[in-house]
């Protein structure tokens, strides 16, 4: 259930960039997570649709980019196969995770006054 943390820790992301920009309210917010994130997209849905209420993000809609885990090989970076065994067929390095375990958010779409 650490997504209910992870929707406050993005509340507190884009309120703090809506302040710096003297944001009156959120449209749009996408994230990107990865397969590895260890994040369950749905429940991070249910939680941000509890949450949002009264906060800037109340109407705001959330995109969820999946991001599929990507292995490749630390020195001459030669992309590993899906399901393939975690080392270099070329170099014999064990291979390093290059995508697939992050949780980003991409943008923030809010309406800004004229100063």
């Amino acid at each position: 259930m650490h997504e209910y943390s992870i929707v406050q820790a993005l509340f507190e992301r884009v309120e703090a960039e809506a302040a710096s920009r003297g944001a009156s309210t959120v449209r749009h917010l996408s994230v990107s997570i990865g397969e590895l994130a260890g994040v369950e997209i749905d429940l991070l849905r249910t939680a941000y649709g509890v949450f949002r209420e009264r906060t800037l993000c109340e109407n705001a809609e959330l995109s969820i980019v999946p991001v599929p885990a990507r292995w490749e090989c630390p020195v001459c970076r030669a992309p590993l196969a899906r399901g393939a065994i975690l080392r270099c067929p070329d170099c014999g390095v064990p291979a390093r995770l290059a995508a697939g375990d992050e949780i980003v958010l991409d943008r923030i779409e809010m309406e800004v006054s004229d100063v």
